[in-house]
This record gives C-alpha cells, structure tokens and sequence, in this order.
C-alpha cells in the first residue's frame, strides 16, 4: 500500500509563526491566523491549470449522463458536502446527480467516523453501494492526501474507469498518485500544529468553489454571470430570480413578474422570452435546442445574446 509517513507530511508540521500561540492576546491571535490566511489564495492560484482540468473532465463526464461524487473524511467530507448541497438550489440540478460520501456517514457507515476513515475497504463499498460505474467522476479529498477511506475510495473508482481527481494539501500525495487528475495546494503548517480545518479547509473550500461553478457554467447552468436556474424555494429567492430577470433583459419590474408568472417561474424561459419576444413556448422550445443554454437559445431565435 502507498504511504506517506503523518510526521513527514507538512500539515502536520510545527508553525514557528504561532509558536507561543498559548500566550497570545486574542487580538494577536486573530492577527496571526488572517496573517496566515493570506497564504491560502495565492497556494490555490499555483493550481489553476490542474483545477481547470479537473473542471473540464467532470463537465464532460457530466455531459454524457454521469455524476459527480465527493469522497472525504472529516472536514474534507464535510466541505465536500457542502457543495454538493449547493447544486441543486444554485444551479437547478437534479439532487441524484451530485452526490458526496463521508467516513462513517455513508451508505454502510455504522461505525463512528474516526474509525471509519481508517478503512480503506469502506471507501469502495461505499461507491459500490452507490452503484458508481465508469461514467462517474469521483473527486477523493483528504487534507493529508493519504486518508485509507478516500484511498480506497480513489483506488476503487479508478479500477473502474470513473473519472478520478483528487484533492490534497500535501505534495506527492497518496491520492494523489492514485487519480488521474492531483490536485495539491500547499499552504504549509496550520496555526495550531495539525489543525487541517484551518488554512487546508480554507484551501479545499476555495478549490470546490471553483470545480462547482466551473463545472456548472460549462453546463450552460450560468448566463453572463447569474444563477439563471437558481430553485425559487422562498421568498428570498422568488425576489432574487426577478431581480435576474430585469438585470438581464432590462425589464421593469411588473413585466418582469408577468413573464416569470408566464414562464412557469423559469429565468431562462422569461430571459428568451423578453429578450427574442417569444411565448414561453417558443422559449422553451430553443431551450431545449439550445441544450438549456440561454446565448445558444437566443442565436437561435435570431435575438442577440
């Protein structure tokens, strides 16, 4: 089995900067960890061409019918599910299409997620429950880039011929010799020795913002630069989803309520609609040429995107 020893690896190492973090007054507390913070952005653009790769092999996999599944432990599995949850509100995706797996909460967990992210064999029977199959793309996180749960997990959608990335903030990670696609961001040793939810989760956040998003434009799930198949479920959102509509067509907003009413509350239907001067019928219609995407729908309807 691959390994990298936890005391070699550099998240784990001693932070000479907060060294007397025990002694510190809170305001010098919260000065060091943004002072360290400041690390994590620049640490994430020195991976910008292997997170648009990765961005391009899910959005094809995505594209021919497969899913997007994040596997993790801990905080990685955590911040994984977070942005799993997010696809459907944001981008109007069908929840069984993004889905995330972590240590000791998924299908077979019955065991507590300290000892679950220990198996290595748990990790595969968990996407095998999850009936993955090679038109998946399976995205293995774990801050030590050497989690048995996510290794396996990795090991096993490969095998496969699952599309596999993996995201790791260590260099020459075990998952990261294991998926096709390494994704590594170093933003070295934590304010507190160790600690991994710290500038690591910061760092893995920032990077399942950029999949996510990448991903979904390449989806024809973003006009311009909104939420355009954003799920009206509140009020909040009802607002949001008008307000989208005047921003975009430059409509008033009573023709902007009548259209989405007309619409069948669907922006991109009411953004065809204003924009070319068409039914919601119509508009659904180059829609659905247009594979939901709102400039292919207006080029075909003879309207300017």
């Amino acid at each position: 089995m691959l390994s990298n020893p936890i005391e070699s690896l550099n998240t784990e190492q001693r932070n000479p900067r907060s060294d007397d973090l025990d002694v510190l007054s809170s305001l010098e507390i919260v000065q060091c960890m943004n002072m360290e913070d400041r690390l994590v952005a620049p640490a994430v653009g020195e991976c910008l061409n292997v997170i648009a790769e990765a961005i391009d092999t899910i959005a094809r996999r995505m594209e021919s019918g497969g899913r997007l599944i994040y596997v993790g432990a801990g905080t990685s599995g955590k911040l994984g599910a977070l942005d799993a949850y997010e696809f459907p509100p944001t981008f109007g995706v069908d929840p069984s299409l993004v889905k995330s797996l972590t240590a000791g909460e998924g299908i077979s967990g019955h065991r507590s997620p300290e000892e679950a992210e220990d198996d290595e064999s748990l990790g595969e029977t968990d996407l095998q429950l999850l009936q993955v199959d090679a038109n998946d793309a399976v995205v293995g996180i774990a801050a030590s880039g050497s989690t048995p749960y996510v290794v396996g997990a990795l090991r096993y959608a490969r095998s496969i011929g699952c599309a596999t990335v993996s995201l790791a903030c260590n260099s020459n990670s075990v998952i990261g010799r294991i998926a096709a696609i390494a994704i590594e961001v170093v933003v070295g040793p934590e304010v507190l020795a160790g600690s991994t939810r710290l500038k690591a989760g910061t760092a893995q956040k920032m990077v399942l913002n950029m999949i996510s998003t990448g991903v979904m434009s390449l989806q024809g799930k973003v006009y311009r630069n909104y939420m355009v198949n954003l799920v009206p479920s509140n009020e909040k959102l009802r607002k949001r989803a008008r307000a989208i509509i005047q921003q975009l067509t430059g409509a008033d907003k009573d023709a902007a309520a009548k259209v989405y009413e007309q619409s069948g509350n669907d922006i991109s239907t009411s953004v065809v609609m204003l924009t070319a001067g068409v039914t919601a019928e119509a508009a659904a219609e180059y829609l659905r040429q247009g594979k939901g995407r709102i400039r292919e729908a207006l080029r075909l309807a003879g309207a300017a995107g």
